[in-house]
């Protein structure tokens, strides 16, 4: 067998760095206690349990299978997580790849570490969209076989057309596996349409004919403003504003973001506490163009949960993951849900996003959790069939999955929560046929 490879792109933001990319791991409660799904009798010697140790002391431990990850915070690469497991690291932007202390692209090792305990490393440390995709294509080009991609790029678009997207496609199309997050968006994303009915004094109505987007959370606020490729040539803006109730003020006006070649503009500021909203302006006379708000610092008082997909999850060949709490069998409240604004059902499974809570110090909850985990999965997949092709590989994860949501395919949690023994156990039979 060819040594297979997955590639797991686990993005942190750091604003001043990135521009675009972002956190979709997030802090939060560590709670260890599994579900019926995830507990087995097996335990084995790297300390996992449930599913996976079960498929490990059956032998299938993701042997000649290379993991990718890429992070923009790089990697303890001396963790006792990930120590003796990697076998190349490369630098894309500025940066080292070594990075001591830094959670986030140790932690998204871990997991995959822990699923797929005899896969080799591969870690790059990236800084923007085009070291992403530099990132991508050499991962490609040293034929990896599945790509996990656990990064969120705002202020693109929400149809899989957009530079991001299209380097999923692309590594798909080259033969990859191209596993991504849905986003942790649900409670941040607004979309509507600049039309007659919504449109008044060049502002923008969200809810129920309210022209002020309050927004909840800290004193870093980042906000994304974007809009169709056909609506290039027009101006939109996101205005930031300050209120004690009574009286209002200006405190930022969005920017076009350079980044990339999207109509989009971004707020990136620093406040004093204190009570705000988010007003949208455009050109004199209603267009018809789609507008996406989004934050991924804070929570806004008129959401739309639909389309709320970012990419390079939004990608049409990408098998798109969102977060799953197997304690309480719901649905993250913050996971993004489709469809994508082409009408894709945008979500294709979920997987639990706390089951390695403890593989950072402030907890390892959402997206960046939850994809290493479908991650590891596809790889033992791989192990156990190695003749399985993209297309295969993702209908078998889908076929397999437990129903969690509503019955049948869903926009929200998609064809259900994977299950790591029946896909393996599945192409395992797959190879005895």
């Amino acid at each position: 067998m060819r040594d297979r490879t997955v590639l797991l792109l686990a993005v942190v933001a750091i604003a001043s760095l990135t521009g675009s990319i972002a956190v979709l791991a997030v802090t939060g409660p560590t709670d260890a206690r599994p579900n019926e799904d995830d507990l087995k009798s097996v335990s084995v010697s790297n300390g996992t349990t449930g599913q996976f140790a079960e498929l490990h002391a059956a032998g299938i431990t993701g042997s000649n299978v290379t993991v990718g990850i890429v992070d923009p915070t790089g990697f303890d690469t001396e963790s006792k997580a990930i120590a003796g497991h990697v076998a190349k690291t490369r630098a894309f932007g500025a940066g080292p790849v070594d990075e001591t202390g830094e959670a986030h692209g140790t932690a998204t090792a871990a997991v995959v570490s822990r699923t797929a305990p005899d896969a080799d490393l591969y870690l790059a440390r990236v800084d923007s969209v085009d070291s992403y995709r530099q990132a991508v294509d050499w991962l490609v080009r040293e034929d990896v076989d599945v790509v996990v991609a656990p990064v969120s790029f705002y202020g693109q678009p929400g149809d899989g057309t957009g530079p991001v997207a299209r380097s999923a496609t692309q590594a798909t199309e080259s033969g990859s596996v191209f596993i991504a997050p849905a986003g942790n968006l649900a409670e941040a994303h607004w979309s509507g349409q600049y039309t007659v009915e919504t449109v008044q004094n060049r502002t923008v109505a969200f809810t129920n004919g309210s022209r002020q987007n309050y927004i909840r959370g800290g004193t870093k606020i980042t906000v994304w403003l974007s809009w169709e490729q056909a609506h290039a040539d027009e101006d939109y803006t996101v205005e930031l504003y300050r209120t004690n109730g009574t009286d209002a003020r200006l405190v930022a006006r969005s920017q076009p973001y350079r980044g990339d070649d999207v109509p989009n503009e971004r707020i990136v500021a620093d406040v004093r506490p204190g009570d705000y909203y988010l007003v949208i302006r455009g050109p004199a006379s209603p267009t018809g163009a789609r507008l996406r708000l989004v934050s991924p610092t804070h929570e806004l008082q008129h959401t739309s949960t639909r389309n709320s997909i970012v990419a390079p999850g939004t990608a049409r060949k990408a098998i798109t993951v969102g977060a799953y709490n197997s304690r309480v069998k719901q649905l993250e409240p913050f996971s993004s849900r489709g469809p994508t604004v082409d009408e894709r059902p945008g979500v294709d499974i979920v997987a639990p996003d706390r089951k390695f809570a403890a593989a950072a110090p402030d907890g390892f909850v959402g997206s960046s959790a939850a994809v290493p985990y479908v991650g590891g999965t596809a790889a033992l997949l791989l192990e156990a069939n190695e003749s399985l092709t993209p297309r295969e590989t993702e209908r078998l994860l889908e076929r397999t999955a437990r129903d969690v949501g509503r019955p049948g395919l869903d926009n929200e949690t998609g064809h259900g929560a994977v299950r790591p023994v029946r896909a393996v156990r599945t192409a395992q039979n797959r190879t005895d046929g």
